[in-house]
């Protein structure tokens, strides 16, 4: 009788820990692909999935991943883990062939709460085009231009050289300095916190990044796109590995916005770690009733 009853709550113990050794064995909940892209954490394209500074962000239409901010939608090239960022292309950014005027493009400006997470790279350069001498960028004194400058090797200079500036016949105004507001500014997103075409007073801008550790020959061969690094902090991101360690998906609740880590059935604060179970099932099973 007394074996019979020990088989029996090793029975219940095993049934008990079953959907937890499952959860061990589960893929990652919230990756997900579209394209060729893989999502996954900080990122999401599930409600919940993810850390919450990135919630709302990515949208997957027809294969096709878009980023979502409040200057606009922009078409996710890559997504580098390794090196946290993010590459992005806008359609209404000129380049070296085509040179886009009229204020359309999205600029780049992120929502306050996102501002801790998301910023374009130290290596990226914005070139800001057609701005009027009214423009903020020249703080009332056009002629001192004071924020243009080089940004990782490319500016202005190399930029004029373009086979676009010749097509659209613009004449440089005021690309000597003393003579007025430049034709175009290169700026670091830094100096100026936001690319609002709208609030600079702008027609147009440019942006490219550069990848490599020696300059790249002529404006050419820039990498055209924005170039954003993304961020979470230290906690966060060793809470997420430990969650994951244990089988588990990062997220978070959907009332609070806070941290969460899902283990298939259930949701844990900390992670699915079993190891308190383990150690009860090990002392039922040396466990003999007198």
């Amino acid at each position: 009788m007394a074996h019979h009853f020990t088989i029996l709550t090793i029975s219940h113990a095993l049934l008990l820990l079953f959907p937890l050794a499952l959860s061990y064995g589960h893929s990652n909940a919230c990756r997900s692909y579209c394209g060729n892209l893989t999502i996954d954490h900080p990122f999401a394209l599930r409600s919940g999935c993810g850390h919450p500074g990135f919630r709302d962000l990515l949208f997957c239409i027809n294969d096709v991943l878009m980023f979502h901010i409040s200057s606009g939608s922009y078409r996710v090239l890559d997504i580098d883990y390794a090196y946290h960022s993010v590459t992005l292309h806008d359609p209404h950014m000129s380049t070296c062939d085509t040179i886009e005027l009229g204020s359309h493009g999205n600029g780049f400006a992120v929502e306050k709460w996102r501002a801790p997470y998301l910023n374009p790279t130290a290596d990226n350069v914005f070139l800001l085009l057609g701005c009027s001498a009214q423009s903020s960028l020249f703080q009332g004194f056009p002629g001192k231009h004071l924020p243009c400058r080089n940004v990782s090797g490319m500016g202005c200079e190399e930029y004029y050289r373009c086979p676009a500036w010749s097509q659209i016949g613009l004449n440089r105004v005021g690309a000597t300095y003393g003579t007025g507001p430049p034709e175009c500014c290169a700026v670091q997103f830094e100096s100026i916190k936001a690319v609002n075409l709208s609030r600079l007073d702008c027609q147009g801008y440019s942006s490219a990044y550069n990848l490599a550790p020696l300059r790249v020959d002529g404006p050419g061969q820039w990498s055209y796109g924005i170039r954003v690094r993304y961020s979470v902090q230290a906690n966060s991101d060793s809470y997420c590995k430990a969650c994951e360690s244990t089988g588990g998906s990062c997220g978070y609740d959907l009332d609070g916005f806070n941290e969460l880590c899902m283990c298939g059935t259930w949701n844990s604060t900390s992670n699915c770690d079993t190891g308190n179970l383990i150690k009860l099932v090990i002392w039922i099973m040396g466990f003999q009733p007198g």
